[in-house]
């Protein structure tokens, strides 16, 4: 079963801020100068740190690790990155409501948000917006009936066998995908139309990547964030951390 983070974060804020000020207002008068109950010294002093954390963390920025290959080669399986939290409005933790609108996700964006049915977290390319007409016929993707012009790109690591990467332009947004040179059937024909409050996702690995083309586009309610920076690779527990892909993403 996978843990609820932000849930368990807000409780324990909200328990250790109880006694906080339970001991501020009413506890440190009655106990004089005696030492505060067990209750209070594995609580109280925890609250400050655990409050900036969770101002920070449901706000404005938070960490993720990417645990697949879905949106290779843009991000590989170990890297560390950042989350915008407050770019596309700013959200209840927990509850994911929306409290104030900034920005609205824009094509090309890299986007954290909940797939339909699924409290997983995901992280994929919008592709289409509401009311977009999404195409892709042998791979090639097309936005309301204009072809998102790919070309080839000069990377500095093998694609592996049957694929090719290439660079792909959505809206001046150049990025890099993976696809394989003969379409799979998530690339050979796919025909949509976004509804509205939803969006469209798409991974880089076109065809080894579970999104919208799977299970349909995501309503507006399930965005988490814009990710905008590596920070980190680290492949396993027992190898070292490497910092050589930190940088903005594409």
């Amino acid at each position: 079963m996978d843990l609820n983070f932000p849930l368990i974060l807000v409780i324990l804020t909200l328990i250790c801020g109880v006694m906080w000020l339970a001991d501020k207002l009413v506890l440190r008068k009655r106990r004089g100068d005696d030492a505060p109950p067990f209750y209070v010294e594995y609580t109280a002093p925890f609250f400050p740190v655990l409050f900036i954390v969770l101002v920070l963390r449901s706000f404005i920025v938070e960490p993720f690790q990417i645990p697949s290959a879905s949106m290779v080669p843009t991000l590989q399986v170990g890297d560390f990155i950042l989350v915008n939290k407050y770019v596309y409005g700013l959200r209840l933790p927990v509850t994911q409501t929306k409290i104030l609108d900034v920005e609205q996700p824009q094509r090309g964006d890299v986007m954290v948000f909940f797939p339909p049915g699924d409290n997983r977290y995901f992280i994929k390319r919008v592709i289409g917006l509401p009311g977009d007409h999404v195409q892709i016929f042998d791979n090639q993707l097309f936005v309301n009936g204009q072809l998102m012009e790919q070309r080839e790109a000069k990377v500095p690591f093998s694609a592996g066998y049957g694929y090719d990467i290439v660079e792909e332009n959505i809206d001046g947004k150049r990025h890099l995908i993976r696809k394989h040179r003969k379409a799979s059937r998530l690339g050979r024909k796919v025909s949509y139309i976004v509804p509205e409050g939803h969006y469209y996702m798409m991974g880089d690995n076109r065809d080894n990547s579970s999104d919208s083309r799977v299970w349909g586009p995501v309503p507006e309610a399930n965005i988490v964030g814009k990710a905008f920076a590596i920070w980190m690779h680290w492949d396993e527990f027992f190898s070292l951390p490497s910092f050589s892909r930190a940088g903005k993403i594409h």
